[in-house]
């Protein structure tokens, strides 16, 4: 990708705040880890990028599948062309630059320049989005403190720090359905592990119903009395690529009131 066009970029994502609110929409869109996989995001693109649809990508663009950069430099070019219907979230594997991790294959054949730019770009990323009855992100929520009014609660998120520990919740960290708050690290991951009395006590905290997030391909699609939804939408994984629609008419219980389409 051309240097004009990925400054550029830049400068369309410095607007963008940690957390980003979503008052109005016809329906929004939600595309869980594409890893690599471009004919997915170019299908979801084509698909719901219509007057009034917003789409919120949650993060893991690159790695794994066999067209990372291509996937990446779709998604940061249609961002650009559509700032205010596009939204690229972090995940883990946005953070290289601050842990690394394997496999990585597109961030390790990247020459030094190449690396800089890309690091620069989406670290830039947000990290939470929050609309209607419904809280958005990678892994697990922050634990920040939730004692004061639900709009302080939500301004904490733009003063999460990349690296911090409420970062790596966010972008690393797994739900396991058992009782508890935080659990263990995982051996084999070494992702932090975070329980049923974690999600019920900061769901309140932030006033939201329902949690969709991704990061997980192998863990159930509903947990937590349905309040909490994972989806993954890249082929490299034998999970179903699904997305989740949200219609702005639609009162929302729980995930299950949304609409899940395997693409």
């Amino acid at each position: 990708m051309k240097k004009e066009i990925l400054e550029q970029i830049k400068g369309t994502l410095e607007k963008e705040p940690r957390l980003i609110e979503i008052k109005r929409s016809k329906r929004v869109i939600f595309v869980g880890d594409t890893h690599g996989d471009l004919e997915a995001s170019k299908k979801v693109v084509k698909d719901y990028l219509k007057s009034g649809n917003k789409i919120v990508f949650l993060g893991d663009y690159v790695d794994r599948g066999p067209h990372s950069k291509e996937n990446l430099d779709f998604l940061l070019e249609t961002k650009v062309k559509n700032p205010n219907q596009i939204y690229l979230l972090q995940g883990n594997h946005e953070g290289h630059h601050i842990l690394k991790f394997s496999p990585a294959d597109f961030w390790e054949k990247l020459n030094e320049k190449e690396y800089k730019i890309y690091t620069s770009i989406v670290e830039k990323f947000p990290l939470v989005v929050v609309t209607k009855d419904i809280i958005v992100l990678h892994g697990v929520l922050p634990d920040i403190n939730t004692s004061r009014s639900v709009l302080d609660v939500l301004k904490e998120i733009n003063k999460i720090k990349l690296g911090s520990e409420e970062w790596m919740q966010i972008c690393w960290g797994d739900f396991v359905d058992k009782k508890g708050e935080y659990l263990a690290i995982d051996p084999f991951t070494g992702r932090p592990q975070f329980g049923r009395d974690y999600f019920f006590r900061l769901m309140e905290g932030f006033n939201k119903k329902v949690l969709i997030r991704s990061h997980q391909p192998n863990t159930p699609q509903f947990m937590f009395d349905n309040r909490c939804l994972t989806i993954f939408t890249s082929s490299p994984y034998i999970r179903e690529r699904t997305i989740a629609i949200l219609d702005f008419k639609k009162e929302i219980k729980n995930a299950k009131d949304l609409e899940i389409i395997r693409i």
